[in-house]
């Protein structure tokens, strides 16, 4: 009778406290998440002066978890005093029939205490039982959020072509063919009938407006996303139909956000190129214009850098972003506003070095620079992910209306 009561206790405390577990579980990635972005965020927070806002949205965070907290450990505490109850019922009951056996004589004593003893051993065997079915139930939300995360399918993987392809980016000819691209669950298309071919070693200045989808264009290149439509071919070959591995060694891609780890300078340069000598390290700095300030660091190359290289400047970060790409040496480049941090000057040098260094690579350079549309073989103005003027700087002055709006404002700016 009390195993049975003892499960069905069990079975309601679990079901009603599982659902708590979860919320609990989810309250703590809440806190977790207003901590993260106070860390990562606190200068722009002090400089806004809006500490009192995000301690107040701390305290709420907190205080909830702790609420939840609450609710769910009153669940489980529940289940003592019944798991308790049940047991002492138990071996009241068996005192109280043992007893009367024992009076009239039906039972020995020893037979009644020995009995006492093996019930109060399987009912607190029992009772522990169910302590470890409420904190495995515990520990089973959490597990599900982990398991989450650890069988989740990679979005971009090799397709049974790229698998068995071991093709390398050779020329750096890169084609779109009415190319359509829209992010996962979006609505509508980012980019849209994209056509244009990109010969070996030419450089391709992409400019337009806030949210023309400039950086997803050439973040198909190295298939950082796969297309939606029509086909982007390097070399004449599908990227769809490369070893991933193969073409991200082709393809250099310097992002928007610099991202350094921590560790010393040449540490983060060999992300380039894992065995290169403090050589080919030297001439890469030098074509990104970072190496006279590397030296100028009172150890070089050997120099630590602080979480996210928070010891450096932006402009510095830049270059050596810039020149950890150069030393692969790729047969495509794709800067993305890679040199917006950078004095106008210092950029020309840059390009200079790029177009000595990497004279067969083909370049895609984000840009809102004009030196930089000039000095470019081509320009693409893309207006609401499709491409309005493709052409020479000096031909798209008599062409293209937008760009002699582009080359207008930023003359009378200097």
């Amino acid at each position: 009778m009390s195993i049975p009561v003892l499960a069905v206790s069990l079975y309601l405390i679990l079901r009603s406290a599982f659902p708590y577990f979860v919320i609990v579980q989810q309250k703590l990635d809440q806190l977790n998440e207003v901590v993260r972005e106070n860390l990562t965020n606190i200068r722009l927070v002090k400089s806004f002066v809006r500490e009192d806002f995000e301690i107040g949205k701390f305290e709420r965070s907190s205080e909830e978890l702790r609420d939840m907290v609450i609710r769910a450990s009153n669940m489980v505490i529940t289940a003592f005093p019944i798991l308790q109850l049940v047991m002492n019922f138990s071996i009241l009951a068996v005192l109280w029939f043992g007893g009367r056996k024992v009076i009239n004589s039906q039972l020995q004593v020893g037979e009644l205490i020995a009995v006492v003893n093996y019930l109060a051993q399987i009912l607190f065997s029992l009772m522990m039982l169910s302590m470890i079915i409420m904190t495995a139930a515990r520990a089973s939300a959490s597990s599900e959020r982990v398991l989450e995360v650890l069988n989740k399918e990679p979005s971009l993987t090799n397709t049974p072509e790229g698998l068995r392809n071991t093709s390398r980016v050779e020329r750096g000819e890169v084609i779109f063919k009415r190319v359509d691209f829209r992010y996962q669950d979006g609505e509508t298309d980012v980019l849209h009938e994209i056509n244009f071919e990109a010969p070996p070693g030419e450089t391709i200045a992409v400019v337009g407006a806030t949210g023309s989808a400039k950086t997803s264009l050439v973040q198909l290149i190295p298939r950082l996303y796969n297309v939606t439509g029509g086909q982007i071919l390097i070399d004449g070959r599908d990227v769809q139909d490369y070893n991933l591995d193969v073409l991200h060694q082709g393809v250099g891609v310097v992002l928007q956000k610099n991202v350094l780890f921590s560790g010393t300078i040449a540490d983060n340069l060999r992300w380039g190129k894992e065995d290169a000598s403090y050589e080919e390290m030297e001439e890469a700095a030098q074509a990104a214009e970072a190496h006279d300030f590397i030296m100028s660091l009172a150890d070089g190359y050997d120099t630590i850098l602080e979480r996210g290289g928070s010891n450096l400047s932006g402009g510095q970060k830049q270059r050596i972003c810039i020149a950890r790409s150069l030393l692969r040496k790729p047969k495509v480049l794709i800067l993305d506003d890679s040199t917006s941090a950078v004095d106008t000057e210092t950029e020309l040098k840059i390009r200079t070095n790029l177009n000595r260094m990497l004279e067969d690579t083909t370049v895609f350079i984000i840009t809102q620079r004009l030196n930089t549309m000039q000095s470019a073989d081509r320009v693409m103005i893309l207006e609401d992910g499709q491409i309005l003027a493709l052409g020479r700087p000096a031909d798209l002055m008599e062409t293209s209306e937008v760009y002699r709006e582009i080359y207008n404002s930023q003359q009378l700016t200097v």
